[in-house]
């Protein structure tokens, strides 16, 4: 039976590792695949899904705009597809999101989405938080802070290698920009926690 995966984490978790063998599983077995990735993040490459370890593959894109169940009909439409994987997950639209469970109940194909849970603010993305409230299976990919401790949040540094509060909820950039942090030293990042606490 079809049904409609969020696999969510933090930044540098390995989330597109996971999506691309995943995705080799089922093409090893003989099976057919369909790669969505987000035509906003572009570093990899436009239309290509990459992982830090090397690894790639390409990919049709979306933006807010595309109609992914219309979509992935007319895939559907030109032959057999399996699995349905789609990274970035968090920058769907909630109304995408929807249109992602409808493909699964109408046309009964999976659909394995991977992205971020929450944004450097520790406020969910709209297409994260709508994939929490319908898809079927959810599965957090674990990745851990400096102190050792499970990275649940992330920083946004600016220019002056400082941690940002404030700024566009989207900004597209890696390990220079961006690092995964358990809540706590989160907290000390931003200055949220009182100099008695940090200890």
């Amino acid at each position: 039976m079809a049904k409609l995966y969020f696999h969510y984490s933090t930044m540098n978790a390995g989330k597109s590792t996971l999506l691309l063998q995943a995705s080799h599983n089922y093409r090893e077995r003989g099976m057919v695949t369909y790669l969505l990735t987000a035509r906003l993040d572009d570093r990899a490459g436009a239309g290509r899904i990459a992982s830090r370890i090397g690894i790639g593959e390409a990919a049709d894109t979306y933006d807010t705009k595309t109609h992914l169940f219309a979509t992935i009909a007319a895939r559907l439409g030109q032959g057999q597809v399996d699995c349905i994987f789609l990274d970035e997950a968090q920058f769907l639209t909630k109304e995408q999101v929807w249109q992602l469970a409808r493909a699964v109940d109408d046309l009964g194909v999976p659909v394995m989405c991977y992205g971020l849970r929450v944004d450097f603010r520790g406020e969910l993305f709209p297409g994260s938080a709508a994939l929490l409230a319908l898809a079927d299976e959810m599965r957090e990919v674990r990745t851990i802070c400096h102190c050792g401790k499970k990275a649940t949040m992330v920083v946004r540094r600016g220019s002056d290698g400082k941690a940002m509060r404030d700024g566009a909820q989207v900004q597209i950039g890696g390990n220079e920009t961006y690092v995964s942090l358990c809540r706590r030293h989160w907290r000390e990042e931003i200055g949220d926690r009182p100099a008695s606490d940090q200890t």
